[in-house]
């Protein structure tokens, strides 16, 4: 008994923590409904008796929010499949492949993870637009074809596989590309997904570096393109626009929570 009193006790207040967290959200859910003569009225009071669809409509008619999302989603399909690849050729070749200094190099990259990105942001932009990319799809993608952390994870995961499986495979003539691709790639399938929806929402949340290279409202990707409302003074367009730049992660978010949790736990356990 005293187990499950303790178990409602602690789901009460997961539950209760939970909604502390997702409260600014649901909040401005409320308000992005709300006509303007609502949200300034005095006392400020949340009611949907007056719920409109106004605010959306305008975000929809006044901005070019398909342009950004059409830019973004560019970004994704041409930086997540390449980050993915160039990852699994990387930690395969420093999980297999025996060469001098191999730990060394694999130290001095995962070293680079502790640069602030910031450091080298400026470095970069001179660099792009010393090549003249600026607002092109090549400037805002060519700076993140590759991801340390990604060989990281696939290289601790790839660890986890059984070295006699790849003799095996070799002996009965099975090349290192089909290997790679044909029984290693299926085995870390789980990392993979739950890296692809971390790396889809991390690309997509991305605002500094297309800041810096796009300079045309046309090349914007979402979440700048929605910045650019951050001077108007009508919260509840504000707030809309900001509740479709939300739901895209968020549903991606939910259907993929499994994977995550499945990518998380891959190679925990060896049999």
């Amino acid at each position: 008994m005293n187990n499950k009193r303790k178990d409602l006790i602690t789901d009460t207040f997961k539950i209760l923590f939970g909604l502390v967290l997702v409260s600014p959200l649901i909040l401005a859910a409320f308000i992005s409904f709300m006509p303007k003569a609502d949200i300034y009225k005095i006392p400020f009071e949340i009611t949907l008796e007056n719920a409109t669809l106004e605010n959306y409509i305008y975000a929809f008619e006044n901005m070019n929010l398909l342009t950004y999302l059409k830019n973004t989603f560019i970004m994704v399909i041409i930086e997540l499949p390449m980050k993915i690849i160039t990852a699994l050729l990387a930690a395969y070749a420093f999980s297999y492949f025996k060469f001098r200094g191999r730990e060394t190099l694999f130290a001095i990259l995962l070293a680079t993870m502790m640069i602030p990105g910031e450091v080298i942001m400026m470095s970069l932009y001179k660099m792009i637009m010393g090549w003249g990319l600026i607002d092109t799809y090549a400037g805002l993608t060519i700076t993140g074809l590759t991801d340390i952390t990604a060989v990281f994870l696939f290289r601790q995961n790839m660890k986890s596989v059984p070295y006699e499986l790849r003799e095996a495979s070799m002996l009965d003539g099975c090349g290192e590309m089909r290997y790679l691709f044909s029984i290693l790639l299926p085995i870390c399938k789980p990392i993979i997904a739950a890296y692809a929806l971390r790396g889809f929402i991390f690309i997509y949340n991305n605002y500094m570096w297309p800041l810096l290279v796009t300079t045309t409202d046309n090349m914007r990707t979402i979440q700048t393109g929605v910045a650019q409302l951050s001077w108007s003074s009508h919260s509840g367009l504000v707030l809309a626009a900001a509740m479709i730049t939300s739901i895209i992660p968020l549903i991606v978010y939910f259907f993929g929570m499994d994977k995550i949790v499945e990518g998380m736990t891959a190679g925990a356990v060896k049999s």
